[in-house]
């Protein structure tokens, strides 16, 4: 049987890249339909289903540097959409498996990204998955785009009562509608515990960070965990913690881009902990892995609430503040009423 292009070479330093690029992707990728914890990247599922499903071409060094070229080309996010390359990556497919449409089956389909890529790729496609959520992440994914997000036209009045013709994605109209349904329905419970601030900033996310006492005997501190103190870090953006000490308490300030100047000798990357060895901010002592473990074990670890993600809820990105005494009522507000949501639900479902 002659070996697909996949058993003989692939880029995998430059799919790689294109990866780790996607990470930073949100508009349009599937990531943002819902959280899912093995989540493959689009781009080496593209390119690793691709280069299975083509043989391994010649020892022509031409032949092998164009395909390998077009691999790296198919696997860019820019491309994922692009007719051109995906018509080429269809017809490739098509003629090496003698025209008929390959069949591919994931039995571990997850959040979707192979049967995703396979479909785009023109093949059939059987996703299997037990787990009830990534289900419905693959129903949404693959299933109901195809069946209800077909365009259709709309008769519909302008503002003179004159009739036009317009074109309508039926999904994407239900999704909106829905989803902002719910958004509003949400904002009638729970807004109170969305308080917008005096320049109408409204808090979308609170930075907690774990704590446990220090063991030095004379400090006794409270230990901020963390592995580092970054809020942002992206290639226009990186937003720091930067930690002081005043007394025996650490504080905090918001250092980086749109913030005070981040200063020269700190490492945002250094954070208090590393594999359970934790070390004081303010005496320097080192807690062992062993100790931090006992002291959550003896419910002797906290929690402290540091900072507060913002959104002005125009497209403008995320802003971020220090977290304040009137932030911590508003969660314990907020935690009184699940608790009494919580017990209500339980007496009328049981």
């Amino acid at each position: 049987m002659k070996k697909t292009f996949i058993e003989v070479s692939f880029p995998v330093k430059e799919v790689s890249e294109e990866s780790a690029r996607e990470k930073n992707i949100r508009h349009g990728h599937i990531s943002t339909l819902h959280i899912w914890w093995a989540r493959r990247p689009l781009a080496s599922s593209r390119a690793t289903s691709y280069a299975a499903l083509i043989p391994a071409v010649s020892e022509d060094p031409t032949e092998w540097n164009k395909k390998w070229q077009f691999l790296i080309k198919l696997s860019k996010w820019e491309n994922s959409l692009n007719p051109v390359v995906i018509e080429k990556a269809r017809k490739d497919i098509l003629e090496a498996n003698g025209g008929k449409v390959p069949r591919v089956l994931d039995p571990f389909s997850g959040g979707g990204s192979i049967p995703l890529e396979a479909l785009r790729l023109g093949c059939e496609v059987h996703a299997v998955e037990y787990n009830p959520v990534a289900v419905l992440i693959l129903k949404c994914t693959l299933e109901y785009p195809q069946k209800y997000g077909k365009p259709r036209k709309v008769k519909e009045k302008d503002k003179v009562g004159l009739e036009y013709e317009k074109e309508i994605n039926p999904l994407l109209e239900d999704t909106q509608k829905w989803g902002n349904w719910v958004l509003e329905s949400a904002k009638k419970e729970i807004g109170k515990f969305y308080p917008a601030d005096e320049d109408g900033f409204i808090p979308v996310g609170y930075y907690w960070m774990r704590t446990i006492p220090c063991q030095n005997p004379i400090c006794s501190a409270e230990i901020p965990l963390t592995a580092n103190w970054w809020l942002a870090k992206k290639d226009n953006k990186e937003v720091a913690l930067y930690p002081y000490v005043e007394g025996k308490e650490v504080k905090f300030k918001i250092v980086g881009d749109g913030y005070e100047k981040m200063p020269a000798d700190f490492n945002p990357e250094k954070g208090t902990v590393s594999r359970a060895v934790a070390v004081c901010p303010v005496c320097g002592g080192v807690v062992d892995d062993d100790t931090t473990r006992k002291l959550f074990q003896q419910g002797k670890a906290g929690q402290r609430m540091v900072a507060v993600v913002l959104s002005q809820g125009k497209g403008e990105g995320k802003f971020y503040r220090l977290a304040t005494d009137k932030d911590l009522e508003v969660f314990k507000e907020a935690e009184r009423y699940l608790e009494e949501k919580r017990e209500k639900l339980m007496e009328e479902w049981g």
